[in-house]
């Protein structure tokens, strides 16, 4: 449940205990406020990474910039070419058209807060992935809706190459 302090044009509030949850035992999402409750200034979220779980796959947004600081733990970031290494308290900020994506680091969990500006609702794309993810509509269904969330994916050379050169040997890897 959102609330509006002093009438139209006032302060958006969420309390964490009324956020809504979603995701699995590797990533979790809280999502905060909808641009609907924030007159379209911002989306924010909250996610949780356990250990290597990657976020988001290569995407952009043709309206949007993307803010990510790190609350805890270490988080890979690929900004254009360029795979990021971001730790508790730093900050980086995606323009519009840049791709980017986000996972936690091999042998490190992360949590972010996320706001993209101006804000875009985004909720129903979240509640979509999780729909995707226990199995009731399929991964492709997100290109009838990029549009819409403006959210558009693509390939990245530079994050695969970063994401399988970060990846732990299986004989490395914890049972």
């Amino acid at each position: 449940m959102t609330w509006t302090l002093d009438g139209p044009g006032g302060a958006a509030v969420i309390r964490a205990a009324q956020a809504e949850t979603l995701g699995n035992e590797s990533v979790s999402l809280r999502l905060l406020l909808d641009a609907s409750a924030t007159h379209a200034a911002a989306s924010a979220l909250r996610v949780s990474l356990r250990d290597g779980a990657d976020g988001a796959t290569p995407h952009r947004h043709h309206h949007s910039s993307e803010l990510f600081y790190v609350l805890d733990g270490s988080i890979e970031l690929l900004a254009g070419d360029t795979v990021l290494h971001a730790t508790q308290g730093d900050l980086v900020v995606v323009p519009p058209e840049l791709p980017h994506a986000f996972a936690a680091t091999h042998g490190h969990h992360g949590q972010l807060l996320i706001v993209i500006t101006p804000g875009v609702e985004r909720f129903e794309y979240f509640r979509h992935l999780a729909r995707i993810a226990q199995g009731h509509a399929a991964p492709e269904s997100l290109l009838d809706v990029q549009d819409r969330y403006d959210t558009h994916f693509l390939p990245s050379p530079a994050w695969l190459q970063a994401r399988q050169a970060s990846t732990p040997p299986p004989d490395q890897r914890a049972p």
